[in-house]
């Protein structure tokens, strides 16, 4: 392997080196030399260079060969229990995703349908109380977040879009209250009873028309009542796979353009969705994508009533705010899916990384160990010869 000279000899006699080990360090190892005049070995035990090291690129971990079996097998019951979690998530937000996209043109139809009738309707004395805008002395933030955790940033990016939110009404001198929906919002507005909440709402699995009709009613009674003048949803819409964008959507009063809207007025229909596949390939999970484009029924711009257009608008307004307040709830629950599967597949592919790493300083401990051992041996046997 190599060979270096005693210069302490004036005639040096050349030492081979016929084996070097790495020691229980990444900055130690173990060389064994032979004479090859005398044909003795010997070992000794000395510093290598950093570079030297195969393991250099390991950060060292110093604990027996038995803390570092239990780490190992801790990592891989992890690695398990996040695999599993993320076929669970995988499979749910399939379902969540076809909820989404499934419901999204009857929603911005029906927008579309209250347009027009408002449009019949603006040269009759008819009062519209959900098209009233007055100015706004309060506003009623509707935040809706996830119940779970285990999905990286999700429950934490709505959240910091409602304190941006708040601070902003703070600073123009507006009121605001907040109705709470989600588990994680609840236990993060209970630890700041400065923020008033008229109501805190947990979900209830994969979200249902009677549980947006409770929010739904909340909001009107606040909105009729003149209690607030201004009614804003704050969710995460799901835009892809991989894209989950939090919004506020202004829910009241109606926007006179038939769009859904944000805060600032920009429309937050979606041209056109991705939808997702999952599949496996090659033993593993893979993803298809497809983009899905909402389609909605053409209105003629000529409407006749049968009924007393009262009558109509009295029976759409309460389906117009369940619809809305459903589909954000459904694109909320999608993409809180959506990102627990990417969150439990970033962690399966570092427990995978942590597992080979600790594997490697495992066999270098075992490796170092045996080399101990054959030291004591050659070193026994050179003292008997």
């Amino acid at each position: 392997m190599g060979c270096f000279y005693d210069s302490a000899q004036k005639d040096p006699s050349v030492v081979e080196v016929i084996g070097v080990w790495c020691g229980g360090s990444s900055s130690f190892g173990v060389v064994v030399v032979m004479d090859s005049a005398t044909n003795a070995v010997a070992a000794a035990r000395v510093k290598l260079p950093r570079s030297s090291s195969r393991f250099s690129h390991v950060t060292p971990i110093h604990c027996g060969l038995r803390e570092l079996r239990n780490r190992i097998n801790s990592v891989k019951n992890t690695q398990k229990i996040t695999e599993a979690m993320k076929l669970v998530s995988a499979a749910k937000v399939r379902r969540a995703q076809e909820a989404v996209i499934n419901g999204r043109p009857f929603s911005e139809t029906l927008v579309e349908v209250l347009y027009y009738i408002n449009e019949q309707l603006q040269t009759e004395d008819i009062d519209m109380p959900l098209t009233n805008i007055r100015p706004v002395k309060k506003v009623a933030l509707v935040v809706i977040t996830g119940d779970r955790g285990l999905c990286g940033g999700f429950n934490n990016n709505i959240i910091k879009i409602a304190e941006a939110r708040i601070a902003e009404l703070k600073n123009q001198g507006v009121e605001y209250t907040v109705i709470s929906v989600g588990k994680k919002g609840k236990s993060y507005f209970i630890r700041r009873p400065h923020i008033p909440v008229d109501r805190f709402l947990e979900g209830m699995g994969f979200p249902t028309a009677k549980e947006a009709q409770a929010i739904a009613d909340d909001v009107f009674s606040l909105f009729v009542s003149e209690e607030v003048d201004k009614v804003e949803l704050l969710y995460t819409k799901f835009v892809s796979f991989v894209k989950y964008v939090p919004v506020i959507q202004t829910l009241l009063p109606l926007s006179p353009k038939g769009r859904i809207c944000d805060m600032n007025g920009v429309s937050v229909d979606a041209d056109g969705d991705e939808f997702f596949r999952l599949t496996t390939k090659e033993g593993k999970l893979a993803v298809e994508r497809d983009v899905v484009r909402t389609e909605t029924a053409e209105l003629s711009p000529i409407l006749q009533f049968e009924q007393d257009p009262v009558q109509i608008l009295d029976a759409l307004l309460p389906l117009y705010m369940n619809s809305q307040i459903l589909k954000a709830l459904q694109e909320s629950l999608a993409s809180e899916l959506a990102a627990r599967m990417c969150a439990m597949s970033n962690a399966t592919d570092n427990a995978v990384e942590l597992k080979k790493s600790l594997s490697i300083i495992y066999n270098r401990e075992r490796q170092a160990k045996i080399t101990g051992e054959l030291l004591e041996i050659i070193a026994g046997a050179d003292a008997l010869t």
